[in-house]
């Protein structure tokens, strides 16, 4: 059993990820600017927090085993700060939850977000992930974890069978890009339990 802080819990992805640790009996503290809309269960302790502000977010992740954040990247926790808070309260393992833009399209392609068609409206958050995962790069103290989704990325079934890979975008038999929220919350919890990605960015698709 593991405690674990969770950064963006009444997001779609950060409440998914708070109910697969909950499935495992792992302990979780979750924080968001407002949790009123969340219902507090066994296992899980609740707190409004700016996650902007290192120094508050540093108090509140001491005693905790990991620290996922599930924020956007556009007006979310900088890199920086996440660093900072991290290594004040002494929480080593850090897992966030990343984007598809900066992975590339084909082994040695440049990143999707670079590519003709790219959607306009990802680009901003997308240029943010990628700018955050740079920062990431450049840590040799913490033990970080940056997870990427496919490219279609939304609620779904909880599965369990999945596919992981680098720095590649995975891409089915048929042409499709995807994977539900639910099973990527899988795969993080897994690399949690089980940490194989330590100072590394993965995928996960079908």
């Amino acid at each position: 059993m593991a405690r674990v802080a969770v950064l963006g819990i009444t997001g779609r992805v950060g409440s998914r990820i708070g109910a697969e640790l909950l499935r495992r009996k792992h302990l979780v503290s979750g924080f968001a600017r407002s949790v009123s809309g969340v219902t507090s269960t066994p296992g899980l302790t609740l707190a409004a927090l700016d996650g902007s502000d290192a120094d508050q977010l540093a108090a509140r992740l001491r005693g905790h085993d990991a620290f996922v954040s599930a924020t956007r990247f556009v007006n979310g926790i900088g890199a920086r700060e996440l660093i900072a808070a991290a290594n004040k309260s002494g929480v080593m393992r850090v897992l966030v939850v990343g984007g598809a833009g900066s992975l590339r399209s084909a082994p040695g392609g440049q990143a999707l977000l670079d590519t003709p068609g790219f959607p306009p409206a990802y680009r901003a958050e997308a240029l943010a992930g990628r700018a955050f995962l740079e920062v990431l790069r450049g840590e040799q103290v913490l033990e970080w974890t940056f997870l990427s989704p496919s490219a279609q990325f939304a609620p779904g079934v909880r599965s369990g069978c999945f596919r992981l890979g680098g720095d590649e975008l995975l891409v089915d038999g048929q042409g499709h890009s995807r994977i539900s929220m639910e099973d990527f919350a899988v795969a993080l919890v897994d690399e949690i339990e089980h940490p194989t990605h330590v100072r590394q960015r993965f995928t996960v698709g079908y």
